[in-house]
């Protein structure tokens, strides 16, 4: 659907006037300092999409050191990791490498992991991590180059433009700032199971003054997902959507009812960001949610990702550890689908990881709970493999997909 700006900016507004409808915590919150030097403070949103801390910023990164550290290990123990067509390429494993000197990789952090954004250019940024960490992102979506609201705590709603931003740095927000709106919260019934948490519908729906378009029997209609008890599809092309007051509405014609949906977002305790497709949901029923989520100062625990990655023969290598030349710290998330339903599971609530065959793998969590997750590379033979280092950074071992047996983490 298109979600109406002037709507966006209605719920924004909540903020100035009438009681409080919601706790701040879980909202992202932080002041946008423009090239004119004006600094405006308060809630913000990415485009008409993400404005929780739990939501997820993507972009790609910009180079790959993790990438650099292989080849040089691989070279020094003898392995000659280029082929002449530009490619990285050791037995199985192959980056594609770019005429300018690196690869690239999709980045995927919650806002609630970053400390500030520095916009560097049309489509870029360069972003630091609560762990101190910095990271060059380009492109790859519009949470980079896109428009930022701002319900400023004194001016009220404005719309940024990327190319007018310099830093955005992101705080808490004081305990009295009355917050937006109401945050979605409901159980999602699926083929796989079900799932409760804070839930954005089709990618972008999530406060309860948001709206959900289609077309009823009547004429078109735009309903305040507050005001939805239910949703439940009809096949490919519509579904019944029931209201609080109880009235009954079979709605089509929009990709908020039909198969066109982008995916029901979860945000379940369990495993963090789930994503049902339509093929997979099968009815989503709201509840009254227990609060809007996760505080900025509920983030602030970061690490380097540590454990033991065993090999075949059962040979094991401890030290730090770096995912898929790629993930090296705990909140960055393991991708992985099991049928319609795509999981992003943060490695701070993963036990280990088990190759099962080529495809799949066997993703023990912290709760015990194991669950097998396929169609990704984090979890199949395109894997780029476990790096290994020791206290003062240096390469210990490299263990390719093929050969591991199991990687467990601290």
């Amino acid at each position: 659907m298109s979600l109406r700006t002037t709507t966006l900016l209605a719920a924004f507004a909540l903020l100035l006037a009438g009681p409080a409808v919601a706790d701040n915590a879980g909202f992202i919150h932080g002041t946008v300092i423009t090239e004119s030097g004006t600094e405006y403070r308060g809630f913000l949103r990415w485009g008409r999409q993400e404005a929780f801390w739990d939501d997820i910023f993507h972009s790609m990164k910009k180079e790959m050191p993790f990438a650099d550290l292989a080849i040089d290990y691989l070279e020094e123990e003898g392995d000659e990791p280029r082929n002449r067509h530009g490619e990285v390429k050791v037995f199985k494993w192959k980056i594609a490498w770019e005429d300018d000197g690196y690869s690239s990789r999709v980045f995927s952090a919650r806002f609630g992991d970053i400390s500030t954004i520095r916009v560097t250019g049309d489509d870029e940024a360069e972003l630091t991590m609560r762990s101190g960490e910095v990271y060059d992102v380009a492109g790859y979506s519009d949470d980079v180059g896109g428009k930022i609201h701002v319900l400023d705590e004194s001016l009220g709603e404005i719309d940024l433009k990327w190319d007018r931003i310099e830093t955005i740095e992101f705080s808490a927000a004081p305990s009295g700032l009355r917050a937006p709106a109401r945050r979605l919260y409901g159980l999602v019934e699926t083929e796989i199971g079900d799932f409760e948490g804070y839930i954005m519908w089709d990618k972008e729906e999530c406060m309860a003054t948001d709206l959900l378009d289609g077309e009823s029997e009547d004429g078109d209609m735009s309903i305040e997902m507050g005001r939805i008890s239910s949703i439940e599809p009809r096949g490919s092309s519509s579904s019944i959507v029931i209201l609080e007051d109880g009235r009954k509405l079979r709605l089509r014609g929009s990709n908020d009812v039909n198969d066109d949906n982008r995916g029901i977002m979860v945000e379940d305790e369990r495993y963090g960001k789930i994503t049902v497709g339509w093929d997979s949901f099968d009815r989503l029923e709201f509840r009254e949610a227990p609060g809007s989520g996760r505080g900025y100062d509920d983030y602030d625990n970061h690490k380097f990702l540590r454990g033991t990655a065993v090999e075949a023969r059962d040979i094991e290598h401890s030290g730090q550890l770096v995912y898929d030349l790629d993930e090296s710290e705990s909140w960055e998330a393991l991708n992985g689908r099991y049928r319609d339903v795509e999981f992003d599971i943060p490695f701070e609530r993963i036990t280990s990881v088990e190759p099962y065959g080529h495809d799949s793998a066997v993703i023990t969590l912290r709760g015990g709970e194991e669950i097998e997750l396929e169609d990704s590379q984090d979890v199949s033979d395109s894997h780029d493999g476990i790096l290994v280092l020791d206290d003062r950074g240096e390469v210990t071992a490299w263990i390719a997909w093929d050969d591991l047996e199991i990687v467990r983490f601290e």
